[in-house]
């Protein structure tokens, strides 16, 4: 069995996939976005240690809610996929029990072991930050351009997706932007809906806790007009948009 370093759990999770979602937290992530709200997710090797077998005996308490809702699991993080042998086994533990899975990542590690779970995984809510190269490693402090390969790879495979995308206004606003990101993602038939997610500073007192710089003291979160006209700039292209 493998092990798993687990930040937290949630049996009965409704805004990660559809349906009623057992949603799994794990520990790690090597982006460093300055709107998180769960900056205490990103250290490597801290967290719960914790073994599939351990989890499935949780997560099969909650089938019958799944089953009716047409719910599953959700793996997110941190990013699931730097702990890839762990989710792997547990998604086909899973797989073994009928029940639906669901990984949400930033798409930022992307390699062989990845594109295992990539394969086995029913569903990929993939989280973009920005359609610049530029803004988004100001945001994120790393590359997109892997985020870029591993939505083309889920395009060859046909692999469901729902993209998901914050709106910060003054950071991920700008209507150019946002065109832009409607452009590329309209060459995919596999993108079954965008989530526009606004802003908010719930996580700002984790930044403190944990003595890292809060960079968006100062920023606003997105008003209702905001989010109806990036959802707008979207919609142009044909694309099926919401928000939470």
């Amino acid at each position: 069995m493998k092990h798993g370093k687990i930040h937290s759990i949630e049996s009965c999770g409704t805004v990660d996939g559809p349906g009623i979602r057992f949603v799994l937290f794990l520990q790690g992530c090597p982006l460093r976005c300055q709107y998180c709200h769960n900056p205490d997710t990103w250290k490597i090797g801290a967290g719960t240690d914790m073994i599939v077998e351990s989890l499935m005996k949780e997560i099969v308490k909650y089938k019958s809610f799944m089953r009716f809702s047409n719910g599953g699991v959700t793996i997110t993080g941190g990013e699931p996929l730097l702990q890839v042998e762990f989710v792997y086994e547990l998604i086909m533990a899973c797989k073994d029990e009928g029940i639906h899975t669901a990984i949400d990542t930033s798409g930022y590690v992307f390699n062989d072991s990845a594109k295992k779970v990539i394969d086995a995984v029913d569903l990929v809510l993939l989280d973009v930050k920005h359609s610049d190269p530029k803004q988004y490693e100001f945001i994120t402090g790393a590359k997109l351009q892997p985020t870029l390969d591993f939505l083309h790879y889920l395009g060859d495979l046909d692999k469901p997706v729902w993209i998901r995308y914050v709106l910060v206004p003054g950071l991920t606003d700008q209507p150019e932007a946002i065109e832009a990101l409607a452009l590329h993602l309209s060459q995919y038939d596999n993108i079954e809906k965008i989530e526009i997610l606004p802003f908010h500073k719930m996580g700002e007192y984790k930044w403190e806790a944990l003595g890292e710089t809060y960079r968006l003291h100062d920023f606003d979160e997105p008003t209702k007009i905001q989010m109806i006209e990036a959802m707008a700039i979207l919609k142009k292209h044909n694309l099926n948009v919401v928000t939470a």
